[in-house]
């Protein structure tokens, strides 16, 4: 059995958890992709990917997940990067098109609308292009990069985690590191896998690799690096600690009730300092 295969996400949110593979030695053990937050999902599930920065959505939806403990992608305020880009005020909004990058997302609008903004919208899913998504339907919800981009003094815009905090005062988790049960049985002898990964977050939340972050992206965005780099330390939020817990176990109970989801198994953990054998 050769390496375990990494699928990452290509979003500025994940190039601090990436550090340590793209700038130091760890990177030697894996066989790392970049691709879309759904698509790490479907990996897992068809056996392609060993590992995979997955939305929370994916954990309610394949089995034989594990999560590796203590990092994820969250919010404790406004993210930034998850949107819905609206034309008409909410309480006008009739139809919704949805990215087809997201799952968690998607969820979490659909949860936004059934308990708190009026449930009865129809949804329906589209490639994450704003103006043809809002040539067609009243709003839309946009995630990631392109909701970086997007110039919100055009459009009504609500921040979906912060709505999800403002009702339900918890932080919410878009994403987490998860890992394919069978592939720990196959894969090669590594070091503790858990702190594999909490280390290279670390790292990548350092001051110099923040700025050296800051300093490739925004060209790429078109951003400038103080956008960059507050979205980073302010708007996304990088630790699966008990808070972000309560909140990913609030979002899922509310997605099964809705039936955006189907239950979520507890969550089962990696457990800390032991190696892949």
């Amino acid at each position: 059995m050769g390496p375990l295969r990494i699928s990452a996400i290509s979003y500025l949110n994940t190039a601090p958890l990436m550090w340590d593979f793209e700038h130091n030695e760890a990177g030697r053990d894996f066989d790392i992709s970049y691709t879309l937050p759904s698509a790490c999902a479907r990996a897992l599930q068809a056996g392609t990917a060993d590992i995979g920065i997955i939305p929370a959505a994916a954990y309610a939806q394949v089995p034989g997940l594990m999560v590796l403990p203590g990092v994820a992608i969250a919010s404790r305020q406004p993210v930034r990067s998850i949107l819905l880009v609206s034309r008409v005020p909410v309480n006008q909004i009739q139809t919704v098109a949805l990215d087809t990058s997201s799952m968690t997302s998607v969820a979490l609008t659909k949860i936004l609308f059934e308990k708190w903004l009026g449930g009865g919208r129809t949804f329906t899913s589209m490639e994450p292009n704003v103006e043809k998504m809002l040539a067609r339907h009243d709003a839309a919800l946009v995630i990631g990069d392109p909701a970086l981009q997007i110039d919100r003094s055009r459009y009504l815009t609500l921040d979906l985690a912060e709505e999800w905090i403002r009702y339900t005062g918890k932080p919410f988790v878009f994403a987490f590191w998860a890992v394919r049960q069978g592939a720990l049985r196959e894969a090669v002898a590594l070091q503790d896998l858990a702190a594999i990964f909490q280390q290279s977050r670390d790292h990548g939340l350092e001051p110099a690799s923040l700025n050296q972050i800051a300093r490739e992206w925004a060209p790429r965005l078109g951003l400038k690096e103080s956008e960059v780099h507050s979205y980073l330390t302010e708007n996304i939020y990088y630790y699966l600690d008990p808070p972000c817990l309560e909140g990913l176990q609030l979002f899922y109970r509310y997605a099964a009730e809705i039936g955006a989801l189907p239950a979520a198994p507890d969550i089962s953990f990696l457990a800390a300092n032991a190696a892949v054998v």
